[in-house]
């Protein structure tokens, strides 16, 4: 029988100059790492750190004012921006291009689809959903939105909805998409300097792609870094709302070590494994602590909520989608500092995407990131964001105020305010504190992951002692910050942090037409396989056919 030559999808074109690349390597005391990306990003990291530590009140001021400046100057950049990175990566599922497929026609998904999801969720903003499903919708509930003219909880939902909803990400489903298709399709290693080949060409493996390479990594490590300090002290803050423990330096010094060390054994054990098992326990326990407030909260409200909220939310898509307010008064610190987020957050999160996704088609691929993880928000933030708008309502805004004076101890003043016995109280904060802890847990062990393929020149797998590394140097990081330069250095980076979205939004403008030409060309070479693959199948057949009552032929040539 006449079997078809596996199709050439470029995957083995770049083998000799990415060997070239990973043969810059430092490979000894059990590591694999390029030096120039890993030293330059490394030492700015901490000249950053030393620079902010020495005079925390004069880097928080000049940070939050040139944050000031980019979202009030460019937040119709911002918007435009956000709403091109929805739009074209509902262009390529929609068009022929959706039907290409991660690793090439033939591949198949790593992940089961449950694991996949799950991670998706824990990687891209499982954090985000504990500490805002509840603060949001208050916050908004409580002011004058300039994008309605209201402050009703329909509106304060919708709002949230735009804001942890489909544009978030489209921005992650885009870089996730540019990543996966140039490892996985042209043999490129996964690291973001291959997105940019079709533009640079081979200088993506010398000085321009390593400083590509290194801007990613900076980026990742602060996000990651200042995410475990602000976290552990959001952590601390709600175990002293609970139990009394004291809010302290020292303690969130002890959180950051402990989560450290968890991330640090997940990390080890590798994506497979740690990763996956920690992603899926946290999905479920959610699962868990979702229906419990969905049930023996006003069940009817929230549902009704959610009719309303998704509904006004769909309704006014564009307007909202489109609004660009005269200044920077609210905007600034809401919608454009959102999106300034996610797209300084998307090469953390848009890699770890990618390391997880080969095997998938364009179509299902971009479907799954703007569908299930967006449904599932829309859920979380209408179930415990209702919540706490009816408990707010029935109390005369102390849930506001709870919220105004301690954001981090929102979804525990939520949980106190329900109606149900004291026991019940004590079960949900225990999973509600387990929640926040174990999606710091995957937020680091994920990031280390990422940072670990950028600094190894894309390679997807890398020794144990390089990756407790980097689960360790984001520890440290965030140690150092806690330590010696407390909120003002904390504050003052992650301003920095989100000033980093302008750049990075020019760069998805890079990446779409560096992805769009890529794809056509694969669109092209899959037409061709598809047609070399029908005329093998028709040849066979005729051979079948042909030689169906003659047993000797049949048994020299092969055929079935």
């Amino acid at each position: 029988m006449v079997k078809l030559k596996k199709p050439k999808f470029e995957t083995d074109r770049f083998k000799g100059k990415t060997d070239k690349l990973h043969e810059r390597n430092f490979n000894k005391y059990g590591f694999d790492f390029h030096p120039e990306v890993s030293l330059i990003s490394g030492t700015f990291v901490l000249l950053l750190i030393g620079l902010t530590l020495y005079n925390p009140e004069y880097a928080n001021v000049m940070l939050r004012g040139l944050k000031d400046k980019i979202t009030g100057n460019f937040n119709w950049f911002f918007i435009l921006s956000a709403n091109f990175f929805l739009v074209f990566p509902i262009y390529l599922m929609c068009s022929k291009l959706g039907e290409i497929r991660l690793g090439g026609p033939e591949a198949k998904p790593e992940f089961s689809n449950f694991s996949w999801y799950s991670m998706l969720m824990g990687a891209g903003m499982g954090i985000g959903l504990l500490f805002f499903g509840v603060a949001e919708p208050i916050f908004h509930a409580n002011s004058v939105l300039p994008m309605t003219g209201g402050s009703s909880p329909t509106e304060a939902l919708a709002i949230t909805f735009l804001h942890w909803g489909f544009h978030g990400w489209g921005i992650y489903a885009l870089i996730a998409l540019a990543l996966a298709f140039f490892a996985y399709n042209r043999g490129l290693p996964l690291s973001l300097r291959s997105v940019f080949y079709p533009i640079f060409k081979d200088k993506v493996f010398g000085k321009i792609g390593d400083i590509i390479d290194i801007s990613a990594v900076i980026s990742c490590l602060f996000g990651l870094a200042i995410s475990l300090g602000l976290g552990a002290q959001q952590i601390n803050a709600g175990l002293n709302y609970l139990f009394g423990v004291p809010q302290s330096t020292n303690i969130q010094v002890g959180i950051i070590i402990i989560i450290t060390l968890i991330a640090t054994l997940s990390v080890v054990s590798g994506i497979g494994k740690g990763v996956r098992i920690l992603s899926e326990l946290n999905m479920r326990v959610a699962g868990v602590f979702l229906l419990l407030v969905l049930v023996l909260g006003p069940t009817l409200y929230i549902l009704r909520s959610f009719n309303n909220g998704l509904g006004y939310y769909l309704n006014n898509f564009v307007t909202l989608s489109f609004f660009s307010e005269n200044g920077n008064s609210w905007q600034g610190s809401w919608t454009v500092f959102y999106w300034a987020w996610w797209i300084s957050w998307s090469p953390f999160v848009g890699m770890f995407i990618a390391r997880i996704s080969k095997g998938r088609s364009v179509r299902e691929f971009v479907t799954a990131i703007l569908v299930i993880p967006v449904l599932l928000t829309f859920v979380w933030m209408s179930t415990f964001g209702a919540t706490a708008l009816y408990q707010d309502a029935a109390t005369g805004g102390q849930v506001y105020e709870a919220v105004n004076s301690n954001t981090s101890t929102a979804l525990f003043a939520m949980i106190n305010g329900m109606q149900i016995p004291g026991v019940l109280k004590t079960i949900m904060s225990a999973m509600g504190t387990f929640l926040i802890i174990s999606f710091f847990v995957t937020s680091s062990d994920s990031g280390s992951l990422v940072v670990d393929n950028l600094t190894s020149g894309g390679k997807l797998d890398s020794p144990i002692p390089q990756r407790v590394f980097w689960a360790s140097m984001e520890g440290t990081i965030a140690i150092a910050l806690l330590l010696l330069g407390g909120n003002n250095a904390l504050y003052a980076l992650q301003a920095g942090v989100v000033a980093s979205g302008f750049p990075f939004a020019i760069i998805l403008l890079l990446m779409s037409y560096s992805l769009h030409v890529g794809l056509r060309k694969d669109l092209k070479k899959l037409k061709e396989y598809r047609e070399d693959k029908m005329a093998v199948t028709l040849f066979n057949e005729k051979i079948r056919g042909a030689f169906e009552n003659d047993e000797k032929v049949k048994s020299r040539l092969n055929i079935d």
